[in-house]
């Protein structure tokens, strides 16, 4: 489909059209592929799948990458209700769904893998090495694969090229194989992880074998002219014998002589996320494979995608004005927000709903069901929770503007209803002290996201104390409290000290002595943590638990890794007995006590509900609904709280 629209400006570059082999595309953005699990228990298509691919193609998206289908029955699968290509009754469902993309106005692209070492036991690999786990297992030696003999090696490599085969014969306009992230073919390229010492072992050349053999499989079955792309990891930055950046431009030159049509650069891969190396959250530096992309794009003649962490069109813009690649690869902003390129295209960047790089669409999604995102409860479930007009409009109030009210008086507005938010400051609540620390920047364009779109909405913004008698006045058919939570403070003597700082004081800009001894171990207390480690404080962390920072799920690496490089002392399985003239006293589980010395103490162990009005208006009998989301309820995430207000306000009928 051709179509001429006015585009903005700013970006020139990122909606130029541009070809991929002989495939045109529309713009130069490409929806990177993420393992969804929409599909069903055996593999194939479903209609909430085909519902979440067509969405992101509607959304404006020059090509829809479609993520992980295994390749075979044996091994090849990573996790459960993963896509299918290894058989040819899939091929039917493959034909919907690539249909619904391009019936969208998008390409239509297949991700193929095999998962190697990382995959659900019995796990084949190139050499019995298994990768740090950065999840629990109750048998870690399950993990320990099985080397792949010579035989299992070409049957893999067959089974891609039917597989590819396949792809084609569904109708989509191009295959891509899986050559990053740790998964089978990065298994062989890794000099750490390949210790074979056959033909597919030991030199690059023979490292590079398995992959380049996989290729001319494929283009054997699929022909000369079908699009073939190669995603491949720069670096997986391991830090011993990793795969370097030299290794991997001559793989791209050799992927290019057998007729490869584009490389998509990636990093990193599941065995350095625990190293604090691997991964793609708040605690990496923002296109931070870009380098990779643009070293690759000086020795091939192929065009080059480069992706991860690429998080604004403005970003994108730059990267393609810079000339360092020739598409860009979005995944989780457009999970976020899949009418992304659209809303950049028209002009409208304010109303992008921006990713906040949290990771929980693979912790809490992809990790624990299926995708999931914390700022978009709609992806995943777009042919649920589609955004309509009621046909009985009520009159609303929320009263909070935090993130959970300001998302549940966003949503009923645009359901239809008269919406009056109420706010005794100023919109954002919580996360105007989380969005302080440098690392949490991605928080403030959730604020003015929010805020934009709760304007926009035409709802009626009232600032100032609230009471029950207020709403009573009001004559509201339904009220939602959003009234949020206040920090605790524990009962105990010296609390009161002036060396006692709050931690919403101290992301408020209050100052503190040289050495701060922090209280709490949970998200606040990381947020703190690491924000006066890197304004070269020394920190003194002391938390009941056995560790801190767990709430963080698996940005918990990249986070260890930084804070550890500051100068930090980290005290667990401890609680505060008494604060002193000079610092605090603790005792640990046996009840003994010590003392740590400190210039200033911040209490940061954990937030108390706000729902004193939502008792007061529960009582009121002229309100029949009354609601409590967010943290008024329970001190939760983003995740929960939005995910939470969403649910309540698009009920409201």
């Amino acid at each position: 489909m051709l179509q001429k629209t006015a585009t903005d400006p700013r970006f020139p570059k990122l909606f130029t059209p541009g070809y991929i082999g002989k495939m045109w595309v529309k713009n130069r953005i490409v929806k990177s592929p993420i393992c969804s699990r929409l599909a069903n228990s055996d593999g194939y298509v479903t209609e909430r799948m085909v519902n979440h691919y067509r969405e992101l193609a509607q959304g404006g998206v020059g090509v829809v990458t479609v993520g992980y289908a295994y390749v075979d029955e044996k091994a090849s699968q990573a996790v459960s209700s993963q896509l299918c290509v290894s058989k040819d009754d899939v091929t039917s469902g493959l034909d919907w769904l690539a249909a619904a993309i391009k019936d969208s106005g998008a390409r239509a692209c297949q991700q193929i893998a095999h998962c190697g070492m990382v995959g659900k036991p019995p796990i084949k690999a190139a050499s019995p090495i298994s990768f740090p786990l950065y999840f629990p297992v109750p048998d870690p030696a399950m993990f320990i694969p099985e080397e792949l003999t010579t035989e299992e090696v070409k049957e893999i490599v067959r089974a891609f090229g039917d597989a590819a085969f396949r792809v084609m014969m569904a109708g989509f306009d191009m295959v891509e194989v899986h050559g990053a992230h740790g998964y089978l073919i990065t298994n062989f390229l890794s000099p750490h992880y390949n210790k074979r010492t056959d033909c597919y072992g030991g030199s690059l050349i023979n490292r590079m074998r398995f992959l380049l053999e996989i290729i001319g499989d494929i283009r054997q079955k699929v022909g000369g002219d079908y699009p073939v792309s190669v995603r491949l990891s720069g670096t997986d930055y391991a830090e011993e014998e990793p795969i370097t950046i030299e290794e991997t431009k001559e793989v791209a030159k050799a992927l290019e002589k057998l007729g490869v049509d584009v490389i998509h650069v990636s990093g990193g891969g599941h065995y350095t996320i625990a190293s604090g190396e691997g991964g793609y959250d708040r605690f990496y530096p923002l296109a931070r494979n870009v380098w990779a992309a643009d070293e690759i794009k000086q020795v091939v003649s192929i065009p080059v995608i480069a992706s991860v962490l690429i998080n604004t069109p403005e970003l994108a813009e730059k990267i393609l004005e810079e000339g360092k690649a020739d598409f860009v690869g979005l995944a989780r902003p457009l999970l976020a927000d899949p009418y992304l390129p659209l809303k950049a295209k028209e002009g409208r960047p304010e109303d992008i709903r921006p990713c906040v790089r949290c990771c929980d669409c693979l912790v809490r999604g992809v990790g624990s069901g299926s995708l999931k995102c914390a700022v978009n409860p709609g992806i995943g479930r777009e042919g649920e929770f589609r955004i309509t007009q009621v046909d009985k409009p009520k009159k609303v109030a929320v009263i909070g503007g935090g993130p959970a009210g300001m998302e549940a008086a966003r949503v009923a507005a645009l359901r239809g209803h008269e919406v009056t938010l109420f706010e005794r400051k100023e919109l954002g609540g919580m996360l105007i002290p989380a969005s302080v620390p440098e690392f949490k920047t991605d928080i403030r364009r959730l604020i003015k996201y929010l805020s934009t779109q709760v304007e926009k909405a035409g709802v009626n913004l009232v600032k100032g104390e609230v009471t029950s008698q207020t709403i009573k006045n009001g004559k509201f058919d339904a009220v939602i409290v959003a009234t949020g939570a206040t920090p605790w403070l524990p009962d105990v003597p010296g609390i009161d000290k002036s060396s006692v700082v709050g931690v919403l004081d101290v992301l408020g800009g209050t100052q503190t002595g040289k050495s701060v001894i922090v209280v709490g171990g949970g998200m606040i207390a990381s947020d703190v943590i690491l924000f006066l480690a890197e304004q070269g404080k020394r920190v003194t962390i002391t938390t009941r638990g056995d560790a801190i920072g767990l709430e963080l799920g698996m940005m918990i690496f990249a986070f260890m890794k930084r804070l550890l490089k500051q100068d930090v002392d980290i005290r667990t399985g401890v609680h505060l007995v008494e604060v002193t003239d000079s610092g605090i006293v603790i005792a640990d589980r046996s009840g003994e006590k010590s003392e740590i010395k400190g210039d200033s103490v911040v209490i940061a162990a954990g937030l108390t509900p706000n729902r004193k009005l939502f008792d007061e208006l529960a009582q009121v009998p002229e309100l029949d609904e009354v609601y409590a989301i967010g943290d008024c309820v329970e001190p939760r995430t983003i995740f929960d709280v939005i995910r939470e207000a969403y649910a309540v306000a698009f009920n409201l009928i």
